[in-house]
């Protein structure tokens, strides 16, 4: 089984979107070099970030997000994002009426269900989790293996936070990654075990 890493851009104050679910500028390091970081011609990041992103990007086998995000997203019109494979939404819901059953996008209720689901997928690819609601709820269930920040510079004060409504303490490994891009910090923590 690949790992399971938490995963997103998140303000200096700990926040993936203010209150309104909009990043603000979370993503401008995406756009803040000349490298090509995918093939759409319009992310460009510094070349550190690059060497750090673009490795971790191509691990990726599935993303577990929650249905909130599949909305805000229109299901990315039933395109995975980033070029990853699969993308498992966990809802109560049934997919939206109209929903093409080809995309490669499974509608999953719970947390265990969609890291079972999600690994299946994967195989020995990493699953990522978005972080937030869903994302603090893995984290929970002790389902999560790394997590991993992008840490903008900028503090929002108020919103989503990285870990959702996740209340208990976790305790982390010091950080196995530092780096420093335009713009953005990136971090990766493995989980105390």
């Amino acid at each position: 089984m690949g790992k399971v890493v938490m995963y997103s851009s998140v303000s200096v104050d700990g926040f993936i979107a203010n209150e309104n679910d909009q990043p603000g500028p979370l993503f401008d390091w995406l756009t803040s070099g000349d490298v090509p970081l995918d093939d759409s011609g319009y992310l460009k990041v510094s070349q550190t970030s690059y060497d750090y992103t673009r490795p971790y990007w191509d691990q990726i086998g599935v993303t577990i997000a929650g249905r909130h995000v599949f909305d805000l997203t229109d299901g990315w019109d039933g395109k995975p994002p980033s070029g990853i494979d699969h993308v498992v939404v966990v809802t109560h819901r049934p997919a939206p009426e109209g929903w093409n059953p080809e995309a490669p996008f499974h509608f999953v209720d719970g947390i265990e269900a969609a890291v079972a689901k999600a690994q299946e997928l994967a195989g020995d690819r990493v699953v990522e989790v978005a972080a937030g609601d869903v994302g603090g709820q893995v984290l929970a269930a002790g389902l999560i293996d790394e997590v991993r920040m992008d840490v903008v510079p900028v503090v929002l004060g108020t919103g989503k936070r990285y870990f959702g409504s996740t209340q208990a303490q976790h305790l982390l490994e010091d950080p196995d990654v530092v780096i420093q891009g335009n713009r953005v910090l990136h971090l990766l923590y493995r989980l105390h075990r």
